[in-house]
């Protein structure tokens, strides 16, 4: 991480978008998301002790936002303290992750269906624009300019909804999903191709039943995907 830009430096194969530091957020939340989603994909392993001093130095931040979000992650249950110890990774089960996205799914189903009675025809036509940009993205195998599509077009969905607070819950959810790491993720950025397909149907149909189905589908697949991508690199329990 930059200190002065409060930027995190970022992996081959990432997203610069997600991993900015820019924001209303504070610093520890930041520095929590940062390993909340590297224990995700085993750049904290299970078992091993996460260090302040270490963490800090490769942030390049001090060691008090480092110990905030050790807490706050100790809250969640990313990590467990061990007195005079410190702060061990808690591992991370294939029912964990599926478990996360069964949630994703029915929060990202809901504002789904309710956008489907929302969005107006230009606006479906503007996202369906977007999307042949994704699929052309996808096609070049340019991963980080298709995750830059898909969150526009998701973004764009549940804003339409007009359910803020729902919103605001699928935003938790989603903390938890490695993002800075789309594109290392095997078929996440196909499915952000073919998944979206019978979502843009049931939105040109306005038939929120469709768009709620689609949409759940959808979610539920990429978790899916990343829990076969995480069991192949031996970080699943």
């Amino acid at each position: 991480m930059d200190s002065e830009t409060g930027q995190v430096d970022q992996p081959a194969g990432g997203s610069s978008r997600r991993a900015s530091f820019g924001g209303k957020q504070q610093l520890s939340e930041r520095v929590a998301a940062y390993v909340r989603e590297g224990i995700m994909v085993g750049q904290f392993r299970a078992g091993e002790f996460v260090r302040t001093e270490k963490l800090a130095a490769e942030l390049g931040v001090s060691q008090t936002p480092v110990r905030e979000a050790l807490m706050i992650l100790h809250s969640e249950g990313s990590v467990r303290w061990e007195p005079r110890r410190g702060y061990r990774v808690v591992p991370v089960s294939r029912r964990d992750v599926l478990d996360l996205f069964d949630v994703q799914a029915y929060i990202a189903g809901e504002l789904a269906a309710r956008a489907a009675k929302q969005l107006d025809e230009a606006e479906v036509e503007r996202l369906e624009g977007v999307q042949r940009e994704l699929a052309e993205a996808e096609r070049l195998g340019d991963t980080e300019l298709v995750d830059q599509l898909n969150h526009e077009i998701h973004r764009s969905i549940n804003k339409a909804s007009d359910s803020l607070r729902m919103a605001t819950l699928l935003n938790l959810t989603v903390s938890y999903v490695p993002l800075r790491f789309f594109g290392k993720i095997e078929g996440w950025a196909a499915a952000s191709v073919h998944d979206h397909s019978a979502i843009f149907a049931a939105l040109r149909e306005r038939d929120p039943e469709s768009a709620r189905a689609a949409m759940s589908e959808h979610i539920k697949h990429i978790g899916q995907l990343l829990a076969d991508h995480l069991g192949k690199q031996g970080i699943l329990r």
